[in-house]
């Protein structure tokens, strides 16, 4: 079973979920962590990101979840030392469908991650709140949200706040909700400053105070197949995913 395994969600979709997931893993895996993301959205941009063709992959998370491929043969090892990927594509989409006949449909992933042995597991859930998302709150220890510091960046929240609390009543009594992260974060806006101080009121110390900035090297990366480190270490993007992972660290170990 995976030390932590960490689903990093909200049903909005553009909020640096796939950027958080990617470089903190990868941050992680460089201080010696080892770390699988699991590439639960079918846009499948976790796995583009990390250097991966999602067309021409032989089998994929989609594949493990209906036991037509083994989980061992399905992860593959990244460019980056300790980082390995369970990877999506198209085929995924049709997972949503296909598991709501299934007989325990919201604990497929559940029951294939917690045969692994790994320090960190991220789960890179889809911009919504359906069964692939149930599906990783199940198998999940901590949930971790992004943010951006936008105008309707509270707009959902509540609804993901309570699917959370759902999934914690019925299915996964521990699952524990990390904290909320500041993405495109712009210290020259009032509105960013506005955002953060409602966030800070709603989430207390459950908001890390890492704030992830915008910036054009991270928006660059992904395109690359690069996380920010091997793309610019020295931008501000990096900077700040570093800080994140450090803290992420001691939030779980405190």
């Amino acid at each position: 079973m995976p030390k932590h395994i960490i689903a990093v969600l909200n049903q909005k979709g553009g909020v640096g979920k796939t950027t958080t997931a990617i470089n903190l893993a990868a941050y992680l895996a460089r201080e010696g962590r080892s770390v699988l993301i699991c590439d639960a959205d079918p846009q499948a941009n976790t796995t583009s990101g990390l250097g991966f063709d999602k067309n021409s992959l032989d089998a994929t998370l989609y594949d493990v979840l209906f036991s037509r491929s083994q989980l061992d043969k399905t992860i593959h090892a990244t460019n980056i030392k300790n980082l390995y990927l369970l990877p999506a594509n198209g085929s995924l989409a049709g997972a949503e469908v296909e598991l709501v006949a299934q007989q325990g449909r919201e604990l497929k992933l559940k029951k294939n991650l917690e045969l692994l042995e790994y320090d960190y597991v991220f789960i890179d859930c889809p911009p919504s709140l359906g069964l692939l998302s149930v599906n990783a709150l199940c198998a999940a220890t901590d949930v971790l949200v992004p943010v951006q510091a936008e105008y309707y960046a509270m707009e959902g929240l509540s609804q993901l706040l309570s699917t959370i609390s759902q999934v914690r009543q019925a299915l996964n009594p521990s699952l524990n909700l990390l904290g909320v992260v500041i993405t495109l974060y712009d210290n020259r806006t009032s509105l960013s400053e506005q955002v953060k101080s409602e966030l800070e009121r709603h989430f207390g110390d459950k908001l890390f105070s890492t704030m992830i900035p915008r910036n054009i090297r991270l928006a660059e990366a992904p395109s690359f197949g690069k996380s920010i480190h091997e793309h610019d270490k020295w931008s501000k993007g990096a900077r700040a995913y570093k800080a994140l992972a450090q803290e992420l660290e001691n939030k779980l170990d405190g």
